[in-house]
């Protein structure tokens, strides 16, 4: 967070700003296929938000409101509001730092421009050892996060409804929905970011819709439970009841389930962007900050 606000002060709210140009770009009313890169802005965007438009958003927040109460949202939107300036900043980074092959193929991240970026600052011990560090953390992370939180809550819902996927009965094979899904993953992930950005961008935009209007309709069928719900948010952000660990409880609640739903700060979405096609570094982070 205390990155989040000093970048969006620095960059004078490029968050804010860019807001209208970032969606003029993800259009593709810039686009030039004639510039390095193997996928488009859009085809950047929808595959780093098909790993945050998920149960990160959905399971996460749940368990943010269930850990400190309401006043966690209020939380929840503001690292998310000040994180769109983070996300500008470490994608824009993946773009100056990447590395582009003799076959066009691109590789990119916080790994590169930690190296690359700190050696420039005559720090190369430093850059290696955080490259590292985030490589094999970010691997960590996309076993725990990425796969193993996101099928294990998908499964348990299914298993609601589907009682050979239901784990805690005793005829149940929920190693088979495991099965299945590391299939489809493997058939998407195998062909490459191209691949994976050519299934996102036809995935990602349904997906989100139906988030949506999911939430939509359900804020409209409890209409007059809205300014209530506005008025628990704001009073338990500020002056929250001491179990759920006091105003910092709330806001450190808040913090870290607004990293793992929108993913701003963390430096694995610069990989997905680093691969857009463009010229302009600071283009793809205008680009980011959508998310």
């Amino acid at each position: 967070l205390c990155g989040a606000i000093f970048f969006t002060i620095r960059m004078k709210f490029i968050n804010i700003r860019a807001f209208g140009h970032a969606i003029r770009l993800t259009k593709g009313d810039f686009d030039d296929k004639s510039d390095a890169g193997e996928v488009s802005h859009f085809q950047a965007l929808a595959s780093a938000l098909s790993a945050t438009v998920g149960l990160g958003n959905i399971a996460g927040v749940a368990i943010a409101v269930g850990q400190g109460g309401p006043g966690a949202v209020f939380w929840l939107i503001v690292a998310g509001f000040l994180g769109m300036t983070s996300k500008f900043a470490e994608c824009t980074l993946g773009q100056m730092y990447r590395k582009v092959d003799a076959s066009g193929a691109v590789s990119g991240g916080a790994m590169h421009y930690l190296k690359d970026g700190l050696a420039e600052l005559k720090m190369p011990r430093l850059g290696k050892v955080l490259a590292v560090m985030f490589a094999v953390l970010c691997v960590g992370g996309s076993f725990g996060g990425g796969n193993a939180f996101q099928v294990n809550q998908s499964l348990r819902a299914l298993g609601q409804k589907i009682p050979l996927l239901d784990h805690e009965s005793p005829d149940g094979m929920p190693w088979i929905y495991g099965l299945v899904m590391a299939a489809l993953a493997g058939v998407v992930i195998i062909g490459g970011i191209r691949r994976i950005a050519a299934t996102a961008e036809k995935i990602v935009p349904l997906m989100c819709g139906v988030y949506v209007l999911t939430c939509l309709f359900i804020i409209i069928g409890h209409w007059d439970h809205v300014g209530l719900a506005f008025g628990e948010i704001f009073r338990g952000a500020f002056t929250p009841d001491a179990a759920y660990g006091g105003a910092l409880g709330v806001m450190v609640i808040g913090i870290k389930r607004a990293a793992f739903s929108n993913e701003a700060g963390v430096g694995s979405a610069a990989i997905a962007h680093s691969a857009a096609k463009t010229n302009e570094p600071v283009s793809e982070g205008i680009v980011a900050l959508l998310e």
